[in-house]
């Protein structure tokens, strides 16, 4: 990423919306904004295979695995304003476990770009699809959009909620259910 372009253009806008952006507040918000950008973005640069890094164990533990409550921050790519929220993920292993902290640490990757809610839940799912190969996978996002309450409807209190189901989650009601309770969702 460079730098010098994004602070080029922050200092554009910032001399576009009548600011001054020689003004001793303003003189090193572009580098800022571009540094903030910077770290906002860096899932793009990321490798699963080194987010995970060799924490993919066998391990015949065969009932629900459950991490919830993940705080996310991501960037709306419609209007470049922040959503966060919690995500709650949870697998039923099929042989293979992962390290928990590598949870989080896969949500980090896909919120930490321009994104829309239900791309980057169904990216949660798929990557622990993918690379654990479990009986299923369920993820929830709970998200706040500050795109739908600074501007537009201007709704401060509206919550969004997307899910993706994997394998057991998606073909058994019950299982479905138990996830739904254990989070606290339901």
């Amino acid at each position: 990423m460079d730098l010098s372009k994004i602070e080029k253009n922050v200092y554009s806008i910032l001399d576009e919306i009548g600011e001054d952006p020689n003004r001793e507040g303003l003189i090193k918000t572009p580098l800022r904004v571009a540094k903030a950008y910077e770290f906002l973005t860096s899932g793009y640069n990321k490798d699963i295979n080194e987010v995970l890094n060799g924490a993919v164990f066998e391990e015949e533990y065969d009932e629900m695995v459950i991490v919830k409550d993940i705080d996310f921050y991501s960037m709306c790519e419609h209007h470049m304003l922040p959503f966060f929220g919690k995500v709650h993920v949870a697998y039923i292993p099929n042989g293979k476990i992962v390290g928990l902290s590598k949870i989080p640490r896969i949500v980090d990757v896909f919120s930490r770009r321009l994104q829309v809610q239900e791309r980057m839940t169904q990216q949660i799912a798929d990557t622990i699809n993918e690379y654990l190969s479990p009986k299923g996978v369920g993820v929830i996002c709970n998200g706040y959009h500050m795109c739908m309450m600074m501007r537009g409807v201007q709704k401060q209190n509206s919550a969004t909620t997307t899910s993706a189901m994997r394998g057991i989650f998606k073909k058994d009601e019950r299982t479905r259910i138990e996830f739904l309770k254990l989070t606290g969702v339901q």
